[in-house]
């Protein structure tokens, strides 16, 4: 009996410690929550951009016209992450505003029959509510309200300089400083100049590299200048480096031809101009920091700049010297 009743107390006590030692390995300490989505309610569309319609050529061929306001969310959402800072997100919306009202005033040679187009390498980015809600998948309303309010929140508003909307050229990162049109384009446009950007290493690739053989190099660059001397060590073939107001390559002297710092960039598909080159063995590899043109405002400095307390109206005016911010009310 002693034995029964032994067996039958083991018996009830792993009943009860099997659930125990289960519920315990599946405890919140073992198990990371779920990332809460906040709630965000959008707000209505403002006055001007409601009023004011834009015609659009789609990338079939069609033209739709849209609500301004329509339109910017839809160039936004391109544009920027949905996942910046909201002053960031206004300060892109402003931006993209300025840019749509200028083609407004002046159609392209490319599309004459609608003041923009879908095609960011002609006009803004651009990508439907449908089609943004498939990438953002569960966070697709918080995003979609976010950048909402974001266009909603600056009603209306473009930049001028001196009267003019101003062409409000942007990119992704800079390596410390912005460039001035003038070394880029060859215009001295006096609200594209060089100023500091504060952001760093939270950018993704940031930093980056392209590695290419001392042959493949060659092929490359005498294909563009067949005058240039790329004979012997490869260590030999780079020379003096000029650097341009935002700290990158104005020009670099290569096998005794002095080429622009753009040109490389373009040659070996570099992210930007501020580039250092180092030679091993039979590999040259360019070590590259930041990510577009590097004129105008810098995407990810705005949301370091929003990160700090600053609203788009100054992250705006820090990127375009000079400017001011004004309703489209009057725009001819």
């Amino acid at each position: 009996m002693k034995q029964v009743a032994a067996t039958a107390l083991i018996l009830l006590l792993l009943l009860f410690l099997i659930p125990l030692l289960v519920f315990r390995g599946n405890s919140s300490e073992d198990t990371p929550e779920e990332e809460e989505i906040p709630v965000l309610t959008p707000a209505p569309s403002g006055v001007l951009d409601t009023e004011t319609t834009i015609t659009v050529r789609q990338s079939d061929g069609t033209t739709q016209t849209l609500a301004l306001g329509d339109y910017l969310w839809r160039v936004v959402a391109a544009e920027m992450p949905a996942s910046f800072e909201e002053e960031a997100l206004k300060a892109q919306a402003v931006a993209a505003r300025t840019y749509a009202m200028r083609r407004m005033a002046s159609p392209p040679a490319a599309h004459p029959d609608a003041a923009v187009c879908t095609d960011y390498t002609c006009c803004q980015a651009y990508i439907t509510p449908e089609s943004a809600a498939s990438n953002w998948g569960d966070k697709a309303d918080y995003y979609t309200a976010k950048i909402k309010n974001a266009v909603s929140g600056t009603d209306g508003v473009v930049a001028r300089y001196n009267g003019a909307l101003i062409d409000a050229v942007f990119f992704s990162s800079a390596a410390g400083r912005t460039v001035d049109a003038v070394e880029v384009w060859g215009n001295s446009v006096p609200y594209l100049t060089s100023v500091e950007s504060p952001e760093g290493e939270e950018v993704p690739n940031w930093r980056s590299t392209v590695t290419v053989t001392t042959q493949e190099f060659r092929d490359t660059f005498l294909a563009a200048h067949p005058e240039a001397q790329l004979d012997g060590d490869a260590s030999t073939w780079f020379g003096t480096v000029e650097t341009n107001s935002g700290g990158g390559v104005s020009t670099i002297v290569v096998g005794g031809v002095t080429v622009k710092g753009t040109e490389m960039r373009t040659l070996f598909s570099l992210r930007s101009v501020n580039f250092t080159v180092s030679v091993s063995g039979e590999e040259i590899t360019f070590s590259v920091t930041g990510y577009g043109h590097g004129v105008g405002m810098s995407q990810y400095g705005a949301n370091a700049l929003a990160k700090e307390g600053k609203t788009y109206e100054e992250i705006l005016e820090w990127y375009y010297t000079g400017i001011t911010l004004e309703p489209i009310e009057g725009t001819s």
